[in-house]
């Protein structure tokens, strides 16, 4: 069962029933994740997306802590495999 969370800025989370809501990626942290997976650089996910690399760069630290990784490796592994939490 999937629930789904509106911030009050109008974005929303998504995440299995059970599931922390924190641990929940918002749609802009999927589509980041998917770029990830996709071997994209965070120079290359900024200018795709009009971010600053300091965006991108915020958006994956946010990204390792919601999915308890230790790097783009283990993220892509966790994110793929639904095996979030602490590592």
């Amino acid at each position: 069962m999937q629930s789904t969370a509106t911030h009050r800025t109008g974005q929303q989370d998504s995440c299995v029933a059970g599931s922390k809501p924190a641990r929940a990626l918002s749609s802009r942290e999927a589509q980041i994740m998917a770029m990830i997976a996709a071997g994209h650089t965070n120079g290359q996910i900024a200018a795709s997306l009009v971010l600053t690399e300091k965006t991108v760069k915020n958006h994956v630290n946010r990204l390792y802590a919601k999915l308890g990784a230790g790097s783009r490796a283990d993220a892509i592994a966790r994110w793929t495999t639904g095996a979030a939490g602490p590592a």
